[in-house]
């Protein structure tokens, strides 16, 4: 089979683009010899590599430490030729760029912050091994074994061609308008971002739907461009996938906003009269004109040979020709990477390309030193597994055989398509296709190399997480099994680095010396679940501990707190009887959180509320610009035509955005906090509770029409779900929980992918538990099956309450349920045995939990309602004031098909994100006042609270010591109005946590702590005579800089004005 071939993957050139595309470097003074002769006998030698991108770098660091381990490093130094501004860097995550904007994150060779070789090459260990960042190398003349770059002649003993590949622009009329890019490097990225906001295109075409193609429309979406693929070939990724794949890719594709189309032929880029392009024109017939202000082609690649053309044998249709040995026709020259023609055949992929420069390297070094080397290239193996779009695409093996069995799941995006073969012993795994679910890629792979027989074939296909016992057997143990497939290592090769380099062993450093990680990225997790795992069996302790003010997992935390015969009931008797310190944005919530679940007290009472994550504290969710949305409980998705009317009238008078979830209920966006009561008092009116949307706890139980109108319903199936909503509703846990019940086997609620789910049969209901959809989907284990609701009922409880108890912070059901045991027959053994066996001995345990639960419910919403004097501060805008600065003043609200909804946040890095004020002492010339905001008591410890100063919001932290800060409201990151809302607390700084991506600031100094460059704008605060007082610049010296309106995020960034002048 093809491999998954894609310019993405393309590593062996990173530094070379066509030759139409050179890269306009400045001349450099020539002060350099102008030729230098062939070393003479007991001069140095020299390898010269021309390329630098990952292939090219990855064979220096080969030679390097083949040199080393000789101790040859002073005899042979190393050249490498790279034509961009920066050495190598990761080019198969290029797309992964967007994410920080920064190219260290990307970089092969450490930082480039202090110079464009990067680290690796400026280290002092490697005085051999030299990298010339911004050279193109133009020639090569073999007789005269030099390398030319522009006049300059550079003399080789051995020089390896890494050139790689360059993007193929079909000759399509208007390809060199501007606005027409390639994909290929971070300028390219950066040109490309830089186009699109200097000329505020909102709309992109890509030409070719393979990998990258479909990585650049990505890229473009999040850019926030209206986005088109244009593919030539019937299906997208045609040499990867079937239409079958395809099918199933389409749907994910336009499942996130994209438009695709295929059969494409485009005739022309045409521009506007500006010169810049505008729209794409095609010759198929019926096909409309495309108005776009981008055009990214990617149509595929071309290898890069041309300073090899002249000098050894390559083919007429591109290529360098090499030998087993990786030598070209001559001798002392080398090929790797995607510019080596080897076989007839040119790799894509990264991984063969590694696999050249590991055989390319035993020849020159051995050759060099008078040694001799054996190893050859032979081929590889070009079985890929790719994330694509957040989707798993895959194929391995030949897509061929005497049979093919075929599993479309198109409700679920899935497609898997298996060869085989029929042989004298039975059917042996030829191949297949992967697209939506290929988790047990790496078994399969196995499986069609070693050539087993399969006895039942059809029990392959069916995706992992949807198997039973009897489904294909995997040793995870097995020292043989490939973990990163880029790098070619093994599980026993991971083992073999983590017991040799001891219980300090870090995953940087695994991916550091083995390499394992530093390709795609895809075997990350795996690589981090060995490293655990071999930890534990050196008697390494292996850290996960809640923070570092809890010395305990959550489980082991829960055991103590119920356990303890005070019976703690508040987080300062916690923290004083099992951790130390003052705590922090991690365990006051999940502590909140336990206690929640042990004891439903309520959760804003006391000292609880600063306890609490934003969105609890709030109980209701905090959006884009600091509003909130409001989803009242619908049980069952049962609503009587009042609470309909109700619904319109409360979006109505609130000015809310509507729309219904995927749960059965109605999400209300865009509330002002301050009106958070009086809306919830409306809806209380006619009997809508908390929806508990915000919170970790149970959302919703889904439900179809079962018997009370379907035909094929066998049980009531909205009865029962009403009954398990209002039974689990409130019930805090460690993580969401959802659940559904379908009335029968039709499974029309889909309740076998929820934490808990009921499918209804003739006999009662078949029970399926620790299921789950969202980014990693799992099938539901059958817990029990034909049972009534009663003993239904009977179980939920146990499970809940013993996930409740045991799981870690954040975990869901699904991966809890998957420590329990190696495999999910054992899972499901354990989990029965506790449950329904009563093994441990604590099921009247959970049963009296769930009793308490159940006898203390309380509607969160209500109770606030109920008692407005009592939670009235929690929900005011700013203390000192009752004006308000409504969502609108915050963030510009645009009108989407008769809705208000907030403008789109730029993507990071663009205008209006990462804010920095002029410097951190802008206001330090200013004659600073101290200012009444009122009575110290009004503030609540470890809570933030705002205040209005002028037009600029403030955010105020009183701290559990007493000490007081002040900052800016404003967390400069989205130049959202939340910092008020984050939690505070104290340690080595004192610090608040942002509310919408947990960015930390440092309260005394301002400046973000754990890594970031962020800085906010912090005051001197005090409590004196009872008040809260600021010290602060005059109002319209802080309004210039800090003032809402002044920072308001819009659909067009506002130009920048002059702060203030003194």
């Amino acid at each position: 089979m093809q491999a998954l071939t894609c310019a993405l993957l393309v590593a062996a050139a990173n530094g070379f683009y066509s030759p139409q595309q050179k890269a306009k470097v400045a001349p450099r003074a020539l002060a350099r010899a102008a030729k230098e002769g062939q070393a003479a006998a007991g001069e140095k030698q020299r390898i010269v590599v021309v390329g630098n991108g990952m292939v090219g770098q990855r064979l220096v660091e080969l030679c390097a430490d083949k040199l080393a381990e000789r101790g040859a490093s002073d005899d042979v130094d190393i050249v490498s030729f790279c034509e961009e501004r920066l050495a190598a860097y990761n080019r198969v995550r290029l797309t992964s760029w967007f994410e920080t904007r920064d190219a260290d994150d990307l970089s092969l060779v450490g930082s480039y912050k202090d110079a464009p070789q990067g680290e690796w090459y400026a280290s002092e260990e490697r005085p051999n091994c030299k990298v010339r960042v911004g050279d193109l190398a133009t020639g090569l003349d073999v007789d005269k074994k030099t390398v030319a770059c522009g006049d300059e002649l550079v003399s080789y003993d051995k020089c390896v061609l890494a050139t790689g590949s360059y993007p193929f622009v079909p000759p399509i009329p208007g390809k060199d308008l501007p606005g027409v890019f390639v994909y290929r490097t971070i300028d390219d990225l950066e040109a490309l971002v830089a186009y699109q906001k200097a000329h505020g295109v909102k709309s992109a075409a890509v030409i070719g739907g393979g990998l990258l193609g479909l990585e650049a429309a990505k890229a473009m979406h999040d850019l926030g461009m209206k986005t088109h693929i244009l593919e030539y070939a019937p299906i997208l990724m045609c040499r990867q996938i079937d239409q079958g794949g395809h099918d199933a890719l389409v749907g994910m594709v336009e499942d996130l906003g994209l438009e695709v189309h295929c059969d494409a032929r485009t005739k022309a880029f045409e521009a506007d009269a500006d010169g810049r392009v505008s729209r794409v024109t095609f010759e198929t017939e019926g096909w409309d004109d495309l108005d776009v202000g981008i055009v990214v082609v990617s149509a595929g690649i071309r290898p890069r040979d041309e300073v090899a053309r002249d000098a050894v044998e390559c083919h007429e249709r591109g290529g360098v020709v090499v030998s087993d040995t990786l030598q070209t026709s001559d001798k002392d020259v080398y090929a790797v990477g995607e510019v080596a023609l080897h076989g007839g055949m040119i790799y894509g992929l990264v991984a063969p390309g590694y696999a050249m420069a590991e055989v390319a390297a035993d020849h020159l070094v051995a050759d060099l030193l008078g040694e001799e080397a054996s190893s050859t290239f032979e081929g590889a193996d070009l079985s890929t597994k790719l994330k694509l779009l957040g989707c798993d695409v895959a194929n391995f093996g030949e897509a061929s055989g005497d049979e093919a069995l075929v599993w479309e799941d198109k409700l679920s995006r899935t497609y898997r398509k298996l060869f085989f073969s029929k042989t004298d012993e039975g059917w042996v795994l030829a191949g297949g296709i992967l697209v939506g679910d290929a988790d047990d890629y790496a078994e399969l792979l196995a499986l069609s190399k070693s050539g087993s027989v399969v006895e039942e074939p059809a029990s392959l296909l069916t995706p992992l997480k949807m198997r039973g016992a009897g489904a294909l057997e995997v040793d995870d143990s097995d020292p043989a099994k490939q973990i990163c497939s880029c790098n070619a290592v093994s599980r026993g090769d991971l083992e073999t680095f983590i017991q040799a380099t001891g219980e300090e062993t870090t995953y940087a450093e695994i991916k550091k010396c083995t390499k394992a990680g530093s390709g795609c990225g895809g075997c990350e997790p795996d690589v981090k679940k060995i490293l655990k795992v071999e930890l534990e069996k050196m008697g390494a302790t292996v850290n996960n501990n809640l923070c570092a003010h809890f010395d305990y997992s959550r489980p082991e935390l829960v055991a103590k707190i119920r356990l303890d015969e005070q019976n703690f009931k508040s987080f300062d008797e916690v923290l004083a009887a099992h951790g130390h310190g003052d705590g922090c944005e991690i365990c006051k919530p999940a502590v909140a959180s336990i206690l929640a679940s042990l004891h439903n007290e309520k959760v804003l009472e006391g000292d609880r509320a600063a306890l609490q994550d934003t969105n609890d504290r709030s109980l209701a969710n905090m959006q884009r610009g600091g509003s909130y949305s409001v989803v009242p409980r619908v049980p069952g998705g049962e609503i009587l035509p009042e609470q309909l009317i109700v619904l319109g009238e409360v979006a109505k008078k609130y000015d809310l955005y509507s729309k219904i979830t995927g749960a059965q209920r109605v999400d209300l966006f865009g509330a002002a906090k301050a009106d958070l009561p009086s809306i919830w008092a409306d809806l209380g009116k006619v009997g809508f509770e908390s929806g508990h949307a915000y919170g970790k706890a149970l959302r919703t139980v889904k439900s179809c029409v079962g018997s009370s109108w379907c035909r094929y319903g066998v049980q009531n199936s909205v009865d029962f779900a009403i009954t398990v909503e209002n039974r689990y509703k409130g019930l805090r846990s460690p993580h969401k929980m959802k659940s559904a019940v379908s009335g029968c086997t039709r499974e029309c609620a889909e309740a076998q992918c929820k934490d808990f789910g009921m499918i209804a049969t003739e006999h009662g209901y078949d029970l399926y538990v620790a299921g789950n959809g969202g980014m990693n989907p799992r099938h539901g284990a059958l817990l029990a099956s034909g049972i009534d609701e009663a003993t239904t009922l009977k179980y939920i409880d146990r499970f809940l309450m013993y996930y409740i108890l045991t799981a870690e912070r954040l975990e869901r059901t699904a991966p809890w349920f998957e420590r329990l045991a190696s495999t999910d027959e054992a899972r499901l053994k354990a989990l029965q045995d506790v449950i329904i066996d009563d093994s441990l001995g604590i099921c009247d345990e959970l049963d009296k939990r769930m009793e308490h639960h159940l006898a203390t419910y309380h509607d969160e919403w209500a109770e606030v309602v109920k008692n407005p004097d009592k939670f009235a501060h929690l929900f005011k805008q700013f203390a000192n004031t009752d004006e308000v600065q409504p969502a609108d003043e915050m963030i510009e609200f645009v009108e989407t098909r008769g809705q208000r909804r907030p403008v789109d946040w730029p993507a990071d890095g663009e205008a209006q994100t990462n804010w920095r004020p002029p410097s951190l002492s802008v206001f330090e010339r200013s004659e600073h006042s101290w200012q009444d905001f009122g009575p110290a008591d009004a503030f609540q410890p470890n809570l933030g609270t705002a205040v209005l100063y002028g037009k600029t919001q403030l955010a105020v932290f009183k701290l559990k010591d007493g000490s007081v800060f002040a900052t800016q409201n404003m967390c400069p990151h989205k130049q959202a109005f939340v910092l008020a809302q984050g939690i505070a607390s104290d340690g080595e700084v004192p610090k608040v946590a942002c509310p919408l991506h947990k960015k930390q600031f440092d309260l005394s100094s301002g400046k973000e702590i754990n890594g970031g460059d962020l800085e906010i704008v912090t005051f001197e605060a005090k409590v004196q005579d009872g008040r809260m007082m600021l010290h602060l610049p005059p109002r319209d010296e802080v309004d210039a800089v800090l003032a809402t309106d002044k920072l308001r995020v819009c659909s067009e960034a506002p130009v920048e004005e002059p702060v203030f002048s003194r």
